[in-house]
Order: C-alpha cells, then structure tokens, then sequence
C-alpha cells in the first residue's frame, strides 16, 4: 500500500496531538513560560504580587490556603485562573509547577496535584464575591495559628 497525501495529514495531525499531549503532561519549562505571559504582569515573575495595589502575594498563602477547607478551590477559581485562555490541562501543569516553585516553605507536604479533570470541574464554579472568599480563607489561617504573610 503507497502512503498518500491522506496519510501524511493523518500522520501529521497523531504527531501533534502527542507532541502537545506530552508538553502539557508535567512540563515545567512550559509552566514557567505560560506563568510568565499569563501571571507575572500582575503578580509578578517571583509571584511576590503588589499588594499595596491589591494584588496578593502568592508566597507564602497560596500553599498556606491547601491546609483550610476551600483553599484548594480558590486558588484556582480566582479571576486571573479564571479567565485565563489556557487549557485546563496547562492550567494544570501551571498550578503544579507554580505551588512548589513560589510556596516552597509552606506548601503541604503530600499535596496531591492538580488534574485537568480537577481544573475543568473547578473552573464549572466561580465565587459570587473573591475578595470575601479570600477574607474568609484568610480568617481561617489567622484561626488556625499559621504565619499568614499577606
């Protein structure tokens, strides 16, 4: 059998989709990058944010809000997780090679990852009021005697 012209387009397109399958699948040069194009504008390229302008450091409580319930949630229902145009598989790998990368002190040992299946259900849901969710979870580290650095 001649390989055809179909054949090559089919070849082509099986390549790609492997090829972005395993750049999404636990790529921290491509986190880093999306980190840096979709997250650091605000929050800067250490994700230490501006938070006399009202964004928050994310060193520090980002790994700080996994130890109350709910947290695991915000950190990827705010706005900028939110709204963002990556994939829930590059949301993914974002959130699982930013959590160790900025709250290498705080974050819990054993803290599972983020699945794209996790991301796309979470993402389905959005709080009413972020600044309130944010101000509970907060209350809730002050309650449960962790250093919390705002």
């Amino acid at each position: 059998m001649k390989p055809t012209l179909l054949h090559a387009r089919w070849l082509v397109a099986a390549l790609g989709a492997i090829s972005i399958a395993a750049a999404a699948a636990g790529d921290p040069t491509r986190a880093r990058l999306q980190y840096l194009q979709h997250c650091a504008g605000c929050h800067l390229a250490d994700g230490s944010g501006e938070p006399a302008k009202g964004i928050p450091s994310m060193r520090g409580p980002l790994g700080l809000f996994l130890t109350v319930p709910g947290g695991r949630e915000f950190i990827v229902q705010v706005p900028g997780v939110m709204n963002s145009p990556l994939s829930d598989s590059d949301t993914a790998n974002l959130m699982n090679w930013l959590l160790p990368a900025v709250t290498a002190d705080t974050l819990p040992a054993g803290t599972a990852p983020y699945t794209t299946a996790e991301i796309a259900r979470l993402r389905g849901t959005r709080p009413v009021n972020v600044m309130a969710v944010r101000a509970e979870l907060m209350h809730r580290l002050q309650q449960s005697a962790a250093p919390v650095r705002r």
